[in-house]
């Protein structure tokens, strides 16, 4: 006797495992249990899709069985790997979550790091200057090329620094002195002059 029951499951849309209980009810019926499992799908909800029960007699099952449990079991399969295609993603995305954290802890921890440094190194160059050292006070400045948010201030300071140790002919304190000189200069000679043609 041939039958076209496995071409049937075949011809089927599932991937997952199907487990059929078949059992006599009484005399004159069976009960057909497929139960729908998929051990790749690790969503815990799975555990509650409940197996689809057939009962009836053999000529009823043999009409009608596939008809009957065709769709059920493909929406039961088709969720269950829904359900793993949704908890690979959800496990992804706490990978990514936590990533992400740890990349946002690590430049936290290294900007702070580097303002630790800033401050540092600034402190440093303050305690140099008050004790008159102002070439090791400029030395010990931090790098504008490293710190490139605080350049201003750092050129300031250095500038401050340099005033001290390099006095420049163009800054503008010598300037001013300069023209000083040359005004008093002026004044005492036209002050000779004027006595010079006084009778």
């Amino acid at each position: 006797m041939q039958t076209n029951f496995f071409n049937q499951i075949a011809k089927m849309d599932i991937n997952s495992k199907l487990i059929l209980t078949i059992a006599k009810a009484n005399e004159s019926q069976i009960v057909a249990s497929i139960l729908v499992q998929n051990e790749g799908c690790g969503d815990k909800a799975k555990n509650i899709i409940p197996p689809l029960n057939l009962k009836g007699t053999a000529d009823e099952l043999d009409a009608g069985f596939f008809e009957h449990i065709k769709t059920p079991l493909q929406t039961a399969s088709g969720l269950m790997v829904d359900m793993e295609s949704f908890m690979k993603q959800l496990e992804e995305a706490k990978k990514q979550s936590a990533m992400e954290k740890e990349k946002s802890d690590k430049e936290k921890k290294e900007k702070e790091a580097k303002e630790k440094k800033y401050k540092d190194a600034f402190q440093k160059s303050e305690e140099l200057e008050k004790e008159g050292n102002y070439k090791g006070a400029w030395s010990a400045l931090p790098k504008t090329s490293e710190y490139p948010d605080y350049a201003d201030i750092i050129r300031k300071k250095q500038d401050e620094y340099e005033r001290h140790f390099a006095p420049s002919l163009f800054n503008t304190e010598s300037i001013e002195n300069i023209e000083q000189k040359q005004e008093q200069e002026n004044e005492e000679e036209q002050e000779q002059h004027e006595q010079n043609f006084q009778p």
